[in-house]
């Protein structure tokens, strides 16, 4: 379980008072226990003292009263200082009241051998008492022996009180006769302390409660500042660098160390706004570099996690970038993907390496190669960056080159040609106009004009005449076609504007509508308004779908279907025109955009080759796809408005 600091702070210190508390109770409870045991052993040596002196008082009186041991004998003896004991009132009033003090347990009166004289229990006398520690020897001993002796008294209860007692030996004479003999019990020592003890107990919680109130009070006062240091974090860690600090002026402006704190991080705050801002722009310009890109990019750190996934990813890997950031290359390329296989990842790690894959993608199959650059600093491997290219697509685009390379050499060539062409046709319609002018035209000439008819000079000059005719008809033919190719090269006149291509594609099919409802051709159209706009020229743009329609409409003589749909992929809007037509045989497909092409008897071959120019005008892209006997489909993509 986690713990707040300032629940562990409280803690502490509650820990700390605990710890000198204790200290504090041990060292009461030392000087406790040996000044009662000193004040037991005083009082011990005190009563046996007394005792001595009442035996003593015992003798005298017992000679008082006549009494006289039988002999010498040590038994007769005996007998006669039992005696004398017994009868002594002062001595069982000296007895009573020893048993009477809470820290004695027995005084006895013995000789040498032991054998019990008087005592305070009825029951001893006569008996033999063996030799017990000296309370000396308890008095004398360090604390921790102390207690031990206490807690084995407490822990062997049931083998009996541990005994100590204080001897005063006595004698007869000069000669050694007894000991008074008096027996403490540890057992009364623990009852002595146990009060004590108890009061101590009282005083350590009430000074730990005391100190756990203190310890939380003290602990908010002192961490409250790094409350308002935590909001600052926060701001910073959101992203909120210009909102000030309502909260924690008190602990900008304060001199300790959490004020100084309190300031540095507004200061890195600071900096981390002006970081922030060059990060956007930096990110900002990659994500633009990145979405102009056909290529997938994968950049993975060291440990082998993406960092960077370009949008143009998502058609090879089925899934928004966003969901690859911070996955590992094993969990973006699991086992048994082609691209994971071709990879050869190996743990997770990325050689440098490049293959060619087919690979299903939405899209349908593809030609992907895919190679690994690793990225090192200093000679140390930094990561590995993952590059996915369409071939497909590569193919299709070098296919575009080079017909925009032959168009715009044929448009070189077509030019000259045009140029010198040209002025000799301007030549000779003058001087077929001249002809013209000296022939006449209501079938007579000069001479029968004057009377003088000429049957075979009237049927030639109708044969020139019609001569003229024919001239004049091919060089009107050949005129247009070099108008033609004057029309093609000469640069275009591009006006764009903000288009919405759902209204202008229905422009395009009003125009067609007649050829179509004459040819017998159902018209399937899909046009969202939702489609964002897009920068064209709407005259060019209008007139090269309309080659599209047109096209589609003259490959389907005896009826069909013309399908238009309108759709956005990516940052491109996408216009399709597909017909069910005869197709476009293979060997024709690569010719289809030059200039002069054709199939059709009577076509041009332009259409198609100035729908080309027009796209790539607008800088989009137009490819195709054709079956024999099932259609043909073009497929337009130009870019978005920004």
């Amino acid at each position: 379980m986690q713990l707040r600091l300032r629940t562990k702070f409280t803690l502490v210190m509650t820990s700390l008072v605990l710890f000198v508390v204790v200290v504090l109770s041990v060292v009461f409870a030392a000087q406790l226990l040996d000044q009662l045991i000193q004040e037991t052993h005083k009082r011990a040596s005190d009563l046996s003292k007394q005792v001595f002196l009442q035996a003593q008082n015992a003798m005298t009186e017992a000679k008082r009263a006549g009494l006289r041991p039988e002999s010498d004998d040590p038994r007769d003896i005996h007998d006669y200082v039992r005696r004398a004991f017994e009868i002594s009132e002062g001595l069982q009033t000296q007895f009573k009241a020893a048993k009477d003090n809470a820290l004695i347990y027995e005084v006895s009166i013995t000789d040498m051998d032991g054998m019990v004289l008087a005592s305070s229990d009825p029951n001893l006398p006569g008996a033999t008492l063996a030799r017990r520690t000296n309370i000396s020897q308890l008095e004398g001993r360090s604390f921790l022996h102390q207690v031990g002796v206490l807690l084995r008294t407490i822990r062997g209860a049931n083998k009996g009180p541990q005994l100590f007692e204080v001897e005063y030996p006595f004698n007869k004479g000069d000669k050694p006769f007894g000991e008074v003999r008096v027996v403490v019990d540890s057992a009364l020592l623990i009852k002595e302390i146990q009060s004590s003890v108890q009061t101590s107990e009282v005083i350590v919680l009430a000074a730990l409660a005391l100190s756990a109130l203190l310890a939380a009070l003290v602990s908010r006062i002192t961490l409250a500042p790094l409350h308002d240091i935590t909001a600052q974090l926060d701001r910073l860690s959101s992203g909120q660098f210009d909102v000030p600090s309502l909260v924690g002026k008190t602990t900008e402006t304060s001199s300790d160390e959490l004020g100084l704190m309190s300031r540095k991080i507004s200061q890195v705050g600071q900096q981390l706004r002006g970081v922030h801002e060059i990060f956007s722009t930096m990110r900002e310009n990659m994500n633009s570099v990145m979405a102009g890109l056909e290529d997938g990019l994968l950049l993975f750190t060291r440990d082998a996690r993406a960092v960077m996934v370009s949008p143009a990813a998502e058609k090879f890997l089925g899934a928004p970038a966003g969901e690859f950031l911070g996955h590992r290359v094993t969990d973006i390329f699991p086992p048994g993907h082609p691209l994971g296989e071709a990879l050869h990842i190996e743990g997770d790690e990325l050689s440098e390496i490049t293959a060619d894959v087919n690979l299903e993608t939405s899209e349908g199959p593809k030609r992907v190669n895919v190679s690994v650059q690793a990225i090192q600093e200093d000679g140390e491997r930094m990561g590995a960056l993952v590059t996915l290219r369409d071939l497909d697509s590569l193919e299709s685009i070098d296919t575009q080159l080079k017909v925009s390379e032959r168009l715009a050499a044929l448009g070189r060539i077509t030019a000259g040609v045009a140029h010198e062409v040209k002025n000799p046709l301007n030549s000779m319609r003058l001087w077929l106009e001249n002809l013209k002018e000296s022939l006449s035209f209501d079938g007579r000439s000069t001479y029968a004009r004057r009377g003088m008819l000429d049957l075979d000079s009237e049927i030639d000059r109708h044969a020139a005449k019609q001569a003229v005719q024919v001239l004049d008809k091919e060089i009107d033919r050949l005129d247009q076609v070099v108008k033609r190719f004057l029309d093609f090269t000469r640069p275009m006149d591009v006006r764009l504007e903000v288009t919405q291509l759902a209204d202008l594609l229905k422009e395009v099919l009003e125009i067609a509508k007649p050829q179509l409802q004459q040819s017998n051709i159902q018209l399937a159209t899909l046009l969202p308004i939702d489609v964002p706009e897009v920068y064209v020229d709407r005259a060019l743009l209008k007139q090269a779908v309309l080659n599209l329609v047109l096209n589609a409409a003259e490959a389907m003589p005896n009826g069909g279907q013309l399908r238009l749909v309108l759709s956005r992929r990516g940052e491109m809007a996408e216009i399709t025109v597909g017909d069910t037509g005869k197709g476009i045989p293979p060997e024709n497909q690569q010719k289809i955009f030059q200039l002069f092409f054709t199939t059709r008897p009577g076509g041009s071959g332009i259409g198609l080759a100035s729908t080309f120019r027009i796209v790539q005008l607008h800088n989009g892209s137009i490819d195709f796809t054709s079956e024999v006997g099932r259609g043909t489909t073009f497929r337009i993509e130009l870019p978005l408005a920004a």
